[in-house]
């Protein structure tokens, strides 16, 4: 359980489909201001030639700020992605999908941006960010 720099804790995860490629538009869940944000990259990941690298529930990913004011647009912010569509399917056989795809924009050092998180935060985000499980309302 070693924790890097601003990146979330480093500990066992089952394995969760990654969904969400670059390019893809998802809902900001903060109160930081912004409302869309797009996925531009994501750290740490490999994969086969030519394909897209893409995100799933507790990864934290560079995004834009497509809507939101003009301070949080056009630069590049931290998010950890809280919500999938896609069904992720636990150790006890359980299958969960929410309504959305949802992120929460962090701070280099891996705080929050914002101070309210709505709707709910998947267990597996809440358990390697400890930070987005302080403020999440509801962990499902």
């Amino acid at each position: 359980m070693a924790k890097q720099a601003g990146k979330g804790v480093e500990e066992f995860r089952p394995y969760v489909t990654r969904v969400l490629p670059v390019g893809a538009q998802i809902v900001c869940a903060d109160n930081s201001g912004a409302k869309i944000l797009e996925i531009i990259n994501v750290p740490r990941h490999k994969t086969r030639v030519s394909r897209l690298p893409a995100a799933a529930v507790g990864d934290f990913c560079n995004v834009v700020v497509k809507k939101g004011p003009a301070e949080l647009r056009k630069q590049v912010h931290g998010a950890v992605i809280i919500r999938q569509k896609y069904a992720i399917r636990r150790l006890n056989g359980v299958r969960v999908c929410f309504e959305d795809n949802a992120a929460v924009l962090i701070t280099p050092e891996g705080e929050t941006r914002g101070t309210d998180i709505k709707g709910p935060v998947a267990v597996e985000a809440s358990e390697k960010w400890p930070r987005v499980a302080n403020l999440a309302s509801m962990v499902v």
